[in-house]
């Protein structure tokens, strides 16, 4: 029988197969043009899709897609270039450029296809005026740092750019632009997804303004007196020029949560997704995630067990102190491990679907009521590492991170707490 542990693990890889990008794509090719078909392509799934896409289509086609380091894949007609993520490098910016340049002086009857993928807003810096890759590098840097949602973020970034906020898109008129999106945003907006290169949207100066304050951001002041002055460039999302355009989402956290827990359900567990769309500071969603999880163990509700929790989304992280390592899941999962302390019978994964948990080379770790106390072993606690924003060293302290390496698709967030 599969141990616990291997169930979870199992569920996991269930999500990621559900949004495999050969299986995605298919349902969703387009008809061949009379001209040209480019290619172009970003993020952190991005050369899966294109080496999936080139083998089903039957006519010509080149391109280039552009993805985190570590992630290409071999494509035979498609170029791949590898960028940095989470904070942009010059290596983006020359991708980002060549884009650009792709997609300009196509004609009506070229047909561009955009393989889109989470991780794109870092891997495309394009950014201005006058402002520089320094600039747009201290402007991730403070993004990341602020503990605001994607969709906040998204709306800054998409008033320092010259490529994101459907401006490739618009670069490409009057060519058709279909664009195939797997999404790891919440909502599954397709304007969201890598801060939306090719999907136009309504965002504009007074939302990025807003979420300035809402969440009050502290930008560069180069980037900040851009914001402020410079003229707005986003096109609408009602111009003409996007009226042949078509836009797909093909993957995302629903499907992928909907196969974990179709895997629960055959090995004999109840599963219950609470959302694909949560939002919020990490630890503190993993507060709520603790409180269900010992009220099934304790009182058998909501859920009797066997039961698994299931969610989806992006949570944040707040950074606190400088010089932690781990990414927004292991902080959930610290957070957690606190929460469970001594809780018997339940056993966590939380993992980024995309095989890499911010910055480090693990996508997740486990936890159970026991992974407190094994942290006190060793001298000294989960509090201690939460509160300085290591949460990578603390489960490596005790050989508990999951590492199954770059998975080819990302539809963000994984977590499955099992009760039994």
């Amino acid at each position: 029988m599969q141990s616990d542990r291997e169930l979870l693990t199992t569920m996991f890889h269930a999500a990621v197969a559900a949004a495999d990008p050969a299986q995605a794509i298919r349902p969703y090719l387009p008809d061949a043009p009379k001209g040209r078909t480019v290619v172009i392509g970003a993020g952190k799934g991005a050369a899966q899709l294109g080496q999936a896409f080139e083998k089903m289509w039957p006519g010509d086609i080149s391109g280039l897609i552009v993805t985190r380091y570590g992630y290409g894949a071999l494509c035979e007609r498609l170029e791949v270039i590898e960028a940095s993520h989470p904070v942009p490098d010059p290596a983006g910016e020359v991708a980002a450029r060549r884009l650009m340049e792709l997609v300009d002086g196509l004609t009506e009857d070229d047909l561009v296809v955009a393989l889109i993928s989470g991780g794109g807003s870092a891997l495309l810096p394009a950014p201005p005026g006058e402002l520089t890759l320094e600039d747009e590098i201290a402007l991730n840097e403070a993004l990341l740092a602020s503990g605001a949602p994607i969709s906040a973020m998204n709306a800054i970034r998409k008033q320092v750019s010259r490529i994101k906020g459907g401006r490739l898109a618009a670069l490409a008129h009057p060519a058709k632009v279909v664009s195939l999106i797997v999404s790891d945003v919440p909502g599954d907006d397709p304007a969201e997804v890598a801060s939306g290169p090719t999907v136009a949207c309504a965002r504009d100066r007074q939302s990025a303004l807003s979420a300035i304050r809402d969440w009050q951001i502290e930008l560069p002041e180069r980037v900040m007196r851009h914001i402020e002055t410079a003229e707005e460039t986003a096109p609408n999302p009602v111009d003409p020029a996007f009226e042949r355009d078509e836009v797909h989402v093909i993957a995302s956290a629903a499907r992928s949560l909907e196969a974990a827990a179709e895997v629960a359900a055959q090995a004999g567990v109840s599963p219950h997704i609470l959302s694909d769309a949560i939002e919020g500071e990490a630890r503190e969603v993993a507060r709520v995630h603790a409180a269900i999880a010992r009220e099934c163990s304790t009182r058998a509700r909501p859920f009797a067990a066997p039961a698994v929790i299931l969610s989806g989304g992006e949570t944040t992280v707040t950074i606190r102190s400088k010089g932690g390592r781990g990414g927004r899941n292991t902080e959930f999962l610290l957070s957690l491990a606190i929460e469970l302390d001594g809780c018997p019978d339940v056993l966590a994964l939380a993992a980024d679907t995309d095989g890499i948990d911010g910055s480090e080379q693990n996508a997740g770790a486990f936890v159970n009521g026991n992974t407190a106390a094994r942290l006190r072993e060793t001298g000294t606690d989960a509090r201690s590492y939460l509160g300085k924003n290591d949460a990578w060293s603390a489960f490596n302290s005790i050989e508990e991170l999951f590492s199954p390496g770059p998975t080819g698709t990302n539809v963000n967030d994984f977590r499955a707490i099992l009760v039994r």
